[in-house]
């Protein structure tokens, strides 16, 4: 196996729509806010060809096995650095899973912040979503605020 990570192809946005719905499907066991219908997280057309935007990839034998983006966002006034990389679209096919492949692709996002003089990345995960708190943890994320929810009715 001999994954290696690069900026995605506009070519390839049928496969990583395909990533972006899986993404969704799992991510429908930690949200029951989540319609049912089918819906897009992310203008991934968009961040393809943005200067602001890096979509990665991981491949393995010319094949797709992963994606991750970072988009450069403004940060709260009272921050220290004015804008940081907010991470997103973190998917890895199921038989590469535990592998390395989203410490790879953290990797290329963090070496692309650092190239646009970035210096923060942050991401959101679901509070139940052990699994992908282990990886964004062993990659050095620390736990931030928690966002918390009221569901009133239906």
């Amino acid at each position: 196996m001999d994954i290696v990570t690069r900026p995605a192809k506009i070519e390839e946005l049928e496969t990583l729509l395909k990533f972006e719905q899986g993404i969704i499907e799992y991510e429908r066991q930690f949200d029951d806010a989540l319609k049912d219908e089918h819906f897009h997280y992310y203008d991934l057309k968009t961040y393809i060809s943005s200067e602001n935007a890096e979509v990665v990839v991981a491949v393995d034998n010319d094949q797709l096995i992963g994606s991750g983006y970072g988009r450069i966002v403004n940060s709260k006034s009272f921050h220290k650095h004015s804008k940081h990389v907010y991470v997103g679209f973190m998917f890895v096919k199921p038989e590469y899973r535990g592998k390395g492949v989203s410490g790879k692709i953290l990797e290329a996002l963090k070496n692309w912040a650092t190239s646009k003089n970035i210096y923060e990345m942050k991401l959101d995960v679901y509070a139940d979503n052990v699994s992908a708190l282990n990886a964004y943890e062993k990659f050095g994320f620390k736990k931030d605020l928690i966002n918390m929810r009221l569901k009133i009715s239906e």
